[in-house]
């Protein structure tokens, strides 16, 4: 079964304030996720919330599963630790709503993680903060989109930087519960090049010979790019964020239903 992964992290700010949630707000989500999950029959389907928006997401979910934004490296235990990580989300606080998948080790999180260390001046590796986040939350048995990819600087030694965060990031985890999701860092964002068909294969190809799971296009799966994706066997879905760049910059409902049909007819 293939995977349409759909990260809403804009979603907790509407257009009115400078974000880009264009749909509506609390009361309207049960109407908006019944829209997507209507167009994905044949799909394993998941969206990923904001804090805010997932209870009133959570109460409408059926055909689909709530994602949460990454959990912390730490959590509660019964005669160790009673919490309360205030300003951390744990995974056993997501899993007691009702959350089942989280995101882990996206571009995003990598840049705050390792601007954090560098602040005191540590070059440590941030793939060993992540892979204690990814087995807090396979512990809660909450199902992970782990992040993989080179940015600029890094392309020349693609392999050797995507092996390690496999090996470093995923070391002594079940991955019955992981879904590696790729994210060519140098590519993503308005006006820069994607990487081409052969390029995208390559990658997906071997972090397959390296481990067993499977692997999705985390770079941004667009109209404009979904029948090549789609054509790829590699490949076993992709994740969709934005769906229009430019002027009116912004996730719009009709782009997503176009970018999943397009997919379809790349299968």
């Amino acid at each position: 079964m293939k995977n349409i992964f759909l990260n809403l992290k804009r979603f907790d700010i509407p257009t009115s304030i400078g974000g880009v949630n264009n749909v509506g707000y609390r009361e309207d989500y049960g109407k908006t996720i019944t829209s997507f999950i209507d167009n994905l029959d044949g799909f394993n389907f998941v969206i990923f919330f904001q804090e805010s928006n997932l209870l009133p997401s959570l109460e409408v979910a059926n055909k689909t599963r709530i994602g949460c934004q990454g959990v912390h490296y730490d959590d509660v235990e019964q005669g160790h630790n009673f919490g309360a990580f205030t300003t951390f989300r744990t995974a056993k606080s997501m899993t007691a709503i009702g959350v089942t998948d989280t995101i882990i080790g996206h571009c995003e999180e990598r840049k705050h993680l390792n601007y954090i260390m560098s602040l005191g001046g540590n070059n440590g590796d941030i793939n060993v903060i992540l892979n204690q986040e990814i087995k807090m939350a396979t512990k809660e048995k909450m199902n992970v989109l782990y992040c993989i990819g080179e940015t600029s600087d890094e392309q020349d030694n693609k392999y050797e930087v995507l092996k390690r965060q496999i090996e470093v990031g995923l070391k002594d985890v079940d991955l019955k519960y992981i879904k590696i999701a790729y994210e060519p860092v140098w590519a993503i964002g308005p006006g820069k090049t994607p990487p081409d068909k052969e390029y995208i294969q390559d990658i997906a190809r071997y972090i397959k010979s390296l481990v067993n799971v499977e692997v999705v296009y985390g770079g941004g799966l667009k109209v404009e790019n979904a029948k090549m994706i789609a054509s790829i066997p590699e490949l076993d879905g992709g994740l969709i964020a934005l769906t229009r760049f430019g002027k009116d910059f912004g996730f719009y409902l009709e782009d997503f239903k176009e970018i999943v049909d397009t997919y379809k007819e790349g299968l």
